[in-house]
């Protein structure tokens, strides 16, 4: 992955960060060995600061995976909260199940196997906090729909804004990605931006995070 901050500051913070168990370790493990993404360490751990101060009663996750990213938010999951996780590949659901069941959290997620932009509105909200980690191609197109299901002051969290930093002209020499795609990113960052229902940040950690708040409209500003 490209580096947005310099390795040795890298590196420090790295060093402050508790290792992950046991359980998120094999999850890691076989994610990069079967050449699924996962959730950079870094980014990962921010999630989990996000879920434990939002405290969600219910999670909206786009991006399963292997459960990388699940795991962190089913454990974070106010008393019979409940973490519902889309994800396009069965083969690919089918083993973050048994990831989740391992780690006896399999009662508190239900794995949604599909397109997002189909099964975003087969769910109900509101929701507390909403994970955007799927299909690129799909990030736009569901955008004004998470906004919908977030509940006032609810948190989106996108992952890969950066795109390995093919949405920054001049960055790289050689792109990782199609000029569509980085064309696609940069677009959903900007609409993050400008979105007068949000506020948003945009941080550098692991490929690039937005975090985003839903406006509460009944509150002052």
């Amino acid at each position: 992955m490209q580096e947005f901050v310099h390795p040795s500051v890298e590196r420090y913070l790295a060093g402050l960060a508790p290792a992950e168990d046991p359980a998120l370790a094999a999850v890691r493990e076989r994610s990069a060995r079967d050449g699924v993404p996962a959730l950079s360490p870094d980014t990962a751990r921010l999630l989990e600061v996000i879920a434990a101060a939002v405290r969600p009663g219910r999670i909206f996750e786009i991006g399963t995976g292997y459960g990388c990213s699940g795991l962190h938010l089913a454990r974070a999951l106010a008393p019979g909260g409940m973490l519902f996780t889309v994800e396009r590949d069965a083969a690919r659901a089918a083993v973050a199940r048994e990831h989740f069941a391992q780690a006896g959290v399999a009662d508190r997620v239900s794995v949604m196997v599909g397109e997002a932009v189909r099964l975003v509105h087969k769910v109900a909200g509101p929701f507390d906090l909403v994970v955007q980690d799927g299909s690129k191609d799909q990030y736009e197109p569901v955008l004004d729909r998470l906004v919908d299901l977030l509940r006032p002051r609810g948190v989106l969290v996108s992952d890969n804004i950066l795109w390995q930093g093919d949405v920054i002209p001049g960055f790289r020499t050689e792109p990782a990605h199609t000029p569509e795609s980085a064309a696609i990113m940069m677009r959903y960052s900007q609409r993050l931006a400008i979105d007068p229902r949000l506020v948003t940040v945009f941080l550098p950690v692991g490929d690039g995070v937005a975090v985003s708040v839903r406006r509460d409209e009944a509150a002052p500003r």
